[in-house]
């Protein structure tokens, strides 16, 4: 016999005209479902097994359109392409609150049709539910009484997947067409994940992001944070290290986590997500992919990448900057979810933002600019040691491609930029020249460090700090966009 079932009272679907009211009952019916599953949880870990399965599901917002948009054709998102009925799954409303009102809202001021919200058929898993909740923790199968999925749900795959953004036709089971790019089980395996390898918070994560590839970027970022942190106008409000210790006050300590996570990650907050995230990602395509394919469901305004590189042109020299044009991508950690035909163009506004930052850091322009910095095609590979193999081949590549650079992360958080419609772009600092005998060796890069990584995170941080003064519906370019998009950005 079929076990009973134990679900929250749920309210029928409310139509909305007002972005703010349709995310206050997102909200509702969110915590009604966790803190429903999180008691429910806590109660058979208490007194044993339930004897009924506990059951609540995400909400949803739900959009149905009879006719064509006339929308302004320089936006990229905001609206759908032609009618029909539309419908996405959410997790966390309270942390996507901005989002979420900018976005329902483009779409009610566009279509003039109200959404519905309610509660859909998705099950929310225990574990996410009860993720926010520190009193509650998940035990592994084995540790309990019972087996926990034969009373709650648990993660599904099949409905946590890119199919959306990877443009596989995905169709919601009642035939919608998706409206925002994950559904909600993707965003909560993210954010949990995201946890897992930065060791801070999602709430932290600010809407413009650096990766690096070095630790020295961490300690110069360090360094910057305090030295904002003491200029009351400089609109920074505080600064979080690893393990989510936050300080606003610059001369507060800062202390070093017994155990570094896999990529060390710090927040320079500011109102309004406003702020700048540093992510350490170590080194290779594959640590690159993790992090942008999690950080992506926080939908930041922008990724760069600002890290070391080889040279491959004998005109360059230790510490000259390359801004990448384009990208030849032999990573491979991308190839099934998107092919190396496909085309990773240059963003105009990151390229300018990049440019006007080098101008003003390094006090160069025009043509003296090209004196330490370089444009063009940036390889990305996923040997490190690379030039001990027999190296004509991949040299003849380099060659044709026109690169002028090589690393291992670039071209993967680009592509992953493109393929979730992040703003992208890549500055990147010569530290060693492999192909003309400057090998990256102990003690011979120490001054190169000391001069450049400074001057190199400050054009970083100062080109996000162009880009957030932008309007999203100019950074957003539609090159970012495919034939058939979703309505949210």
């Amino acid at each position: 016999m079929n076990m009973p079932f134990r679900t929250p009272d749920v309210s029928a679907h409310e139509e909305f005209m007002d972005a703010k009211a349709a995310v206050t009952r997102l909200q509702e019916i969110y915590q009604t479902a966790s803190k429903f599953l999180s008691k429910s949880f806590s109660d058979a870990i208490t007194n044993g097994q339930p004897d009924a399965r506990i059951r609540a599901f995400y909400p949803e917002i739900r959009f149905t359109t009879t006719s064509y948009a006339k929308t302004d054709s320089r936006l990229s998102f905001g609206h759908v392409a032609e009618p029909g009925s539309y419908s996405t799954t959410v997790t966390r409303p309270d942390l996507f609150e901005n989002y979420l009102i900018q976005q329902i809202g483009l779409l009610i001021t566009n279509h003039g049709v109200p959404v519905s919200i309610g509660v859909s058929s998705t099950e929310m898993p225990v574990h996410f539910a009860v993720a926010n909740d520190a009193s509650v923790s998940v035990p592994h199968d084995g540790s309990m009484d019972f087996t926990l999925r034969d009373n709650f749900d648990v993660p599904d795959l099949a409905t946590t997947h890119d199919s959306i953004v990877n443009g596989n036709e995905f169709h919601y089971p009642d035939g919608s067409h998706p409206l925002a790019p994950f559904t909600a089980q993707r965003v909560d395996y993210s954010l949990a994940r995201l946890s897992h390898y930065t060791a801070t918070a999602a709430e932290h994560f600010q809407n413009h992001v650096l990766f690096t590839n070095y630790q020295f970027y961490v300690e110069e970022f360090e360094a910057y944070a305090r030295q904002v942190l003491a200029d009351p106008e400089s609109g920074y409000t505080s600064f979080v290290g690893t393990g989510n210790i936050e300080i606003t006050d610059p001369t507060s300590p800062m202390p070093a986590p017994a155990k570094l996570p896999q990529m060390p990650t710090y927040h320079l907050k500011r109102k309004g997500g406003g702020g700048i995230t540093l992510v350490n990602i170590g080194v290779g395509p594959s640590n690159a992919k993790t992090a942008t394919d999690h950080i992506a469901v926080l939908r930041p305004h922008a990724w760069l990448m600002v890290g070391h590189c080889a040279g491959l042109r004998n005109s360059q020299r230790l510490g000259d900057y390359v801004l990448a044009h384009a990208y030849l991508r032999e990573d491979h950690v991308l190839d099934d979810d998107l092919p190396v035909w496909v085309p990773i163009p240059a963003l105009a506004e990151i390229q300018i933002a990049l440019e006007t930052a080098v101008a003003n850091v390094t006090e160069l322009s025009g043509f003296e600019l090209k004196r330490i910095m370089r444009t063009g095609t940036v390889a990305t590979i996923d040997n490190r040691n690379w030039e001990l193999r027999e190296h004509s081949g991949p040299v003849q590549r380099l060659s044709q491609s026109r690169a002028i650079a090589l690393d291992m992360e670039s071209a993967t958080i680009a592509a992953n930029g493109f393929r979730f419609r992040v703003p992208y772009g890549t500055l990147l600092c010569v530290s060693d020249k492999p192909l003309h005998g400057e090998l990256k060796l102990p003690g011979m890069a120490s001054d190169f460090y000391k001069t450049q990584v400074a001057s190199h995170l400050r054009i970083g941080i100062q080109a996000m700090e162009i880009l957030r003064e932008m309007p999203l519906e100019r950074i957003h370019s539609r090159k970012l966009r495919s034939f058939e998009e979703t309505a949210f950005l």
